[in-house]
């Protein structure tokens, strides 16, 4: 994992497996937002098999998947909810980390 932390309560990586979310609970992180669709590569792990660990683990997950549509209003209503109902720091993660990064930007000017 190449996690990218962007302030105290918000960091971001690539996709994540289920074998990451020890390491994930280790450093702290209290929930995850997954912004990939899931069958977007064939070899990615689904998002159901990601939140069924990390609710193991006692993280809180949430899918609001970012695709071709780009960031959508929808995508930013999902992400302002999860940030305001779940604990942090919370991590982010889609193939690269860029959808993660670009969804939460756009919750700023709501959130303020």
């Amino acid at each position: 994992m190449d996690i990218r932390q962007i302030n105290d309560e918000y960091s971001v990586t690539g996709q994540i497996t289920v074998e990451d979310l020890d390491q994930v609970k280790a450093l702290g992180f209290k929930s995850i937002v997954c912004h990939r669709p899931d069958f977007e590569a064939p070899d990615q792990p689904t998002f159901d098999s990601i939140a069924a660990r990390a609710e193991e683990l006692g993280i809180e997950t949430k899918h609001i998947p970012v695709g071709p549509m780009g960031v959508t209003a929808d995508a930013v209503k999902g992400m302002v909810d999860a940030l305001d109902e779940f604990q942090r720091p919370m991590l982010g993660y889609c193939r690269s980390g860029a959808r993660s990064t670009a969804v939460y930007q756009q919750t700023q000017h709501i959130r303020g």
